[in-house]
């Protein structure tokens, strides 16, 4: 396990990784295929930029130990939801019970299969977490290292 430097810290103002874009199933799939044979394991975050959640969380991906972290391992896909009108078929892709909440994040494996469902909407308290737990969070789906 890594831990963050003490002097990392999240300050506002929080990035805004999503970018109003629909993206199709087809996009969806080049991505992980992409990702895969990249070596590395796609992530896709569902989420958007009026959520303070969302927001705190992309804040804490760019934390530099996290940031390095993230870059050797995964692949991020950031999926804007806008106000639930925009990429939310996307969700079936993973689990069709979903209906709403973000940040949703998917973490695959290297056979592109979603290895976190049972806790993909733990990010919905983004704001409620420390950065560290947000870090293990990831670190704990890595399958290298």
């Amino acid at each position: 396990m890594i831990y963050l430097d003490q002097i990392e810290e999240v300050k506002p103002p929080h990035p805004e990784p999503f970018e109003g874009m629909s993206i199709s199933p087809e996009e969806l799939h080049l991505f992980i295929a992409d990702s895969l044979k990249a070596g590395k394991q796609p992530v896709i975050i569902f989420g958007a930029n009026w959520c303070p959640d969302a927001k705190y969380l992309a804040g804490v991906l760019e934390l530099p130990s996290v940031k390095n972290f993230i870059d050797r391992h995964f692949l991020l896909l950031h999926v804007d939801v806008g106000k639930y009108e925009r990429n939310t078929e996307l969700f079936n892709f993973f689990d069709s019970a979903i209906q709403d909440g973000i940040p949703r994040i998917f973490i695959l494996n290297h056979a592109g299969e979603p290895i976190n469902l049972e806790v993909n909407d733990q990010m919905r308290t983004a704001r409620q977490q420390k950065p560290q737990a947000i870090f293990n969070y990831f670190q704990s789906f890595s399958l290298t290292e």
